[in-house]
This record gives C-alpha cells, structure tokens and sequence, in this order.
C-alpha cells in the first residue's frame, strides 16, 4: 500500500536526517490524516492518497510560478526540490499520445461535442488514467479537440 511505503519513507529519511523529504512526507501524511478523519475512514484507498498528492503537486507548481514572479529563486529552489520528492510517489504519467488516445476515446464514450462537455470529459480520463495525468494537459488537449 501506497501509506505503507511514505511511513517507510519518512521513517528513512528522518533517520538520513533528509529535511526536504521529511518535511515534504510529514506534509502529506497530515493531509492524508486529515482527510480520514473527515471521511470518517481507518486508512484510504491508493487512489485517494494519490489525489492528494496530486494537490500537494498542484500547489507546488503554482508556487514556484508565484515565486518566479517576485524574484525569489531562493523559494524557487526548495518548492522545486519538494516537487521532485512528491513526484516519486506519482505512477509515470503517459506521453501525449497515449494521453491523446485517451482522451479521445472517452470522447467517443461520452458522445462530448462541445467544450460544454469538458467536465465529463476530465473526470472520465483522470478515473481512467488514475493519476497518470495532469489535469491541466487534459484541459488543453481538450481545448484543441473539442469544439465551440
């Protein structure tokens, strides 16, 4: 289980005494901790935890744009070190055109024509994809697909 294996992990890196690491899986666990408790569960699911890192990489990257924007490469350089930490926990995300493929068959699927459509369309390839795909090369491959 994916718990398991950041438990492992942060006990490792407390003992290699890696503060990056540490902090980044402290970060996590309380977020997954958390969130347990607020859907009343003893342990999630994999997916779950996955979702969840996929915020804590989604929050990342809008910090180091926000960080480049005022300058300070300093915060730069840690977001991006914490970035890469919790993208080891993420599965290979897919190339553009299995991506591509993807999306189009859940078009098909779905009978989208229109950007009206987009939402379904999200959701349905990242159920499938499950975490192997960022939401925002979904939304842009969709924004060349799909039609007014």
């Amino acid at each position: 289980m994916l718990e398991d294996k950041l438990n492992q992990d942060l006990k490792k890196a407390l003992k290699e005494k890696n503060a990056i690491k540490a902090s980044v899986l402290r970060m996590l666990k309380a977020d997954i901790t958390n969130t347990e408790i607020k859907l009343n569960k003893k342990s999630l699911k994999d997916e779950d935890i996955l979702k969840i890192i996929q915020q804590h990489l989604n929050r990342h990257k809008d910090s180091i744009e926000q960080f480049k924007k005022g300058n300070r490469n300093d915060l730069v350089e840690k977001e991006e070190k914490e970035l890469q930490e919790l993208k080891a926990y993420m599965p290979k995300q897919l190339s553009d055109s299995e991506l591509e493929a993807l999306v189009k068959s859940a078009i098909a699927e779905l009978g989208a024509t229109t950007k009206k459509d987009t939402g379904k369309v999200i959701k349905a390839v990242m159920e499938k994809s499950k975490g192997a795909a960022d939401g925002k090369r979904i939304s842009q491959l969709l924004g060349q697909l799909l039609t007014g």
